[in-house]
């Protein structure tokens, strides 16, 4: 598939297999939220004399057998999005401590060019109700470039210095998660996606790395916020996603909004 092909489309299916069937360096932003691999187990917990099981991701697409697996499927996604990115372009990937250290290695070990990372500071974070641990507050992401030789990549710093704390642009930015009417629900008023972005955060890596009328890939769609954000600031999308409950909730999501896409098989 080519540059037209993909543009404001959005794909059901794996990602792997239909990244492999789109042509080379077409894409200028590429965003990665990869299953976490959190590996949690469910535990009841006795809150104000309640006991209740934690909301979390629990999902069958962050189930893996091992750290080697979780590996191998990283490095493979990172591949098809190297080839996928054009000489101008980037690539953020956003984790969790669970998750993100083993991509920044992977990214290394295959030549990307780190920037920055950025922390996420969640002004509402899930409280570790367990009392085990600090609570988790924080996701981080990795912005990066095919190479350390690739200088010509989009950097709009005065949209940037929005965004961070003091008056430079740096790299900790503080918002909440996606909570209230933000956050796409199903008919009985649950939330359809466990790892929802907000849609601000979206908004802030697009205007920071992109142009207007840019083309950006975004495999591990769920409900849609890449492409809410991308239509919004002018920018044109690729969205993949693999769960169709996900998939239905992401296009029911554009007819509200009243975004314009193309389905592609």
């Amino acid at each position: 598939m080519n540059r037209e092909e993909v543009k404001d489309s959005v794909l059901l299916g794996d990602s792997l297999e239909i990244m492999r069937r789109i042509d080379d360096c077409i894409y200028d932003l590429i965003f990665l939220d990869p299953p976490y691999y959190l590996q949690m187990t469910p535990k009841r917990l006795k809150r104000w004399n309640n006991r209740s099981v934690p909301q979390t991701v629990r999902e069958y697409w962050d189930a893996f057998p091992s750290f080697e697996a979780y590996d191998s499927f990283i490095s493979s996604v990172l591949k098809e999005a190297k080839r996928l990115m054009s000489d101008t372009s980037t690539i953020w990937a956003i984790g969790t401590y669970h998750n993100i250290f083993r991509i920044g290695k992977i990214m290394q070990d295959m030549g990307f060019w780190i920037l920055n990372d950025v922390v996420w500071i969640k002004t509402n974070p899930m409280p570790n109700w367990l009392g085990v641990r600090f609570t988790n507050s924080t996701e981080t992401l990795i912005w990066a470039t095919k190479g350390k030789e690739q200088k010509n990549y989009t950097y709009n710093r005065n949209l940037a210095k929005e965004f961070g704390l003091g008056k430079t642009a740096n790299n900790v930015w503080v918002m909440k998660t996606s909570r209230g009417n933000e956050r796409v629900r199903d008919e009985n008023r649950k939330s359809v996606h466990p790892a929802q972005k907000p849609l601000e955060l979206m908004k802030r890596i697009i205007l920071s790395s992109t142009k207007e009328g840019d083309l950006i890939l975004d495999p591990f769609a769920g409900v849609g916020t890449t492409g809410v954000a991308a239509s919004m600031l002018g920018r044109n999308f690729t969205l993949i996603e693999k769960d169709p409950v996900y998939y239905r909730a992401m296009l029911s999501r554009f007819s509200r909004f009243g975004i314009r896409y193309t389905e592609k098989i």
